[in-house]
């Protein structure tokens, strides 16, 4: 019988969870780079275009609360920014890979087995 520790190694060094680990690693990375792109880029373009609309500042108080709804708004809006960035990005690559898998060479006929020559053979005798 296996002790716990021996069953989680085997468990923790199995491909599957390898793999979640590395495509973790490199989704936070590449969530950086997104976020980079919509923060420094996207976003200062699009704010350029509606005139300088910031909705973090808005807020509502209530007695001693302050209800920062802008944030909120903002927040919404940065979530679609990247959402759209990243069907871009997403789209663009697969276009990519499918024009790759589009354009296979031409295969050659698979060459007869011996058998079958052999059995062409004797039908061409025979046809004599």
């Amino acid at each position: 019988m296996k002790s716990f520790i021996e069953e989680f190694k085997a468990f923790a060094m199995k491909g599957n969870v390898i793999d979640l680990a590395v495509a973790v690693v490199i989704g936070a990375a590449f969530g950086k780079i997104v976020s980079s792109l919509v923060d420094n880029i996207i976003t200062p373009l699009i704010g350029l275009v509606m005139g300088g609309v910031d909705f973090s500042g808005l807020a509502y108080t209530v007695g001693n609360a302050e209800v920062t709804y802008g944030i909120f708004i903002q927040s919404v809006i940065d979530f679609v920014i990247v959402a759209l960035v990243i069907f871009v990005v997403i789209k663009a690559i697969n276009k990519a890979t499918a024009k790759k898998e589009a354009a296979p060479e031409e295969e050659k006929p698979a060459e007869p087995s011996e058998e079958v020559k052999l059995l062409r053979e004797i039908r061409d005798s025979l046809k004599r």
